[in-house]
């Protein structure tokens, strides 16, 4: 949803009823991830997608539908169903859309929502998308860690959902879940999607060069939290660096510790050293490797300025077991020569890694392209 927001929301402000589209369960190799989302507005403007292409045309129409007073609707699409075909989706996938209207009087409480998300404050929203009782599709929760507004319909559906959609907002997950028509764990009959939204994870460039502005864009590309940190006040300067989140002339081993102690580093953060000067980096990886867990630490240099830097950091104490984490040469083999290709070399490993991705050409490899765990085959839909 982030990436049509601003536009739901100015449509909201206006009392306007837009009509939103958004992916929530998917099978086998469907080619968005539940969560994203299409928008069309009364004037007919649509954004964002559901399927890359696929089925952007049904989608669009359906919720020219739902603008016009149709109620919320799941709708499948996989290369089984006819309509399917007809549409063009031929990625050999299924994908389940929930339709529904979104105005300030079906969901008066968007605008806070859109507050948090704006602010980085843990939210989620849980929709019925699926009941024996078809009254009940559509009505929302809106989960926070301490708090919980809306209704399911009941105040029982309402506390077992609640408490189990904290237990995916805590760990940023967006899923459909499945429960009795009151919420009872080992039931069926009311299916619920939950769409969380946590902060944006960090991306640390520590090193105000050419190559830390081309990884700090595509870093915001990517959707995550940049921050560009150098000792050098001459270097680390807006003009060098514009759009980035955060930028900081500290001491970069300082502020490293100093956001470990504040609790802003956690196991999404990734962490990469490009100072390429020993006096920087070796501090640097020091505070990084004995601090908490995180995703992914790089160091830049060659295999002849690692193997040193092996040296000094042994020399601060590290064990070789704690160094083997740092990723040195940092990136992936592109044969990237510009700052922008080792970007795109560094954040192609810091992907392949998150996701269990080999870097390999897909063309060369068998077997599934997203390694995420779907289920295998789609449950029936309840009508």
């Amino acid at each position: 949803m982030r990436d049509i927001l601003d536009t739901l929301l100015e449509a909201w402000r206006s009392g306007e009823t837009a009509g939103l589209v958004t992916v929530v369960r998917t099978f086998k190799s469907a080619p968005r991830d539940p969560g994203a989302s299409m928008l069309v507005t009364p004037d007919g403007a649509a954004t964002g997608s559901v399927s890359g292409g696929c089925v952007e045309s049904a989608a669009y129409e359906l919720a020219n539908d739902a603008i016009g007073g149709a109620a919320p609707l799941l709708e499948r699409y996989g290369v089984s169903d006819d309509d399917a075909f007809a549409v063009g989706l031929s990625c050999g996938g299924v994908l389940d859309v929930f339709v529904e209207p979104v105005s300030r009087v079906t969901f008066p409480q968007f605008e806070a929502v859109a507050a948090d998300i704006e602010a980085g404050r843990p939210v989620a929203v849980a929709t019925i998308i699926e009941h024996t009782d078809p009254a009940r599709v559509g009505r929302r929760l809106i989960v926070r860690p301490e708090s919980a507004e809306g209704s399911l319909g009941s105040p029982e559906a309402d506390q077992r959902v609640t408490d189990d959609v904290r237990g995916l907002l805590a760990g940023g997950i967006t899923a459909t879940l499945g429960f009795g028509p009151e919420g009872e764990r080992m039931g069926e009959g009311m299916r619920v999607f939950v769409n969380s939204f946590e902060p944006a994870p960090r991306l640390i460039v520590f090193g105000a060069i050419d190559f830390a502005s081309a990884l700090a864009r595509l870093g915001g590309f990517l959707g995550y939290f940049v921050t560009v940190c150098d000792a050098r006040p001459v270097f680390a300067t807006p003009a060098r660096f514009p759009g980035v989140d955060e930028l900081v002339v500290r001491w970069p081993d300082q502020y490293l510790t100093e956001q470990i102690e504040a609790g802003r580093i956690d196991e999404r953060t990734v962490i990469c050293v490009l100072t390429h000067d020993p006096k920087f980096d070796v501090p640097i990886l020091k505070a990084a490797l004995r601090g908490p867990r995180v995703s992914y630490i790089g160091a830049m240099g060659s295999r002849r300025t690692h193997s040193d830097r092996v040296q000094r950091l042994l020399k601060a104490g590290l064990t070789e077991e704690e160094i083997a984490i740092v990723h040195s040469p940092i990136g992936l083999d592109l044969g990237a020569r510009t700052p922008e290709e080792t970007a795109v070399s560094i954040a192609a490993q810091v992907i392949a890694l998150r996701w269990g991705g080999s870097g390999a050409q897909l063309a060369e490899e068998s077997g599934p392209i997203h390694r995420a765990e779907l289920p295998a085959e789609a449950p029936p839909l309840v009508h």
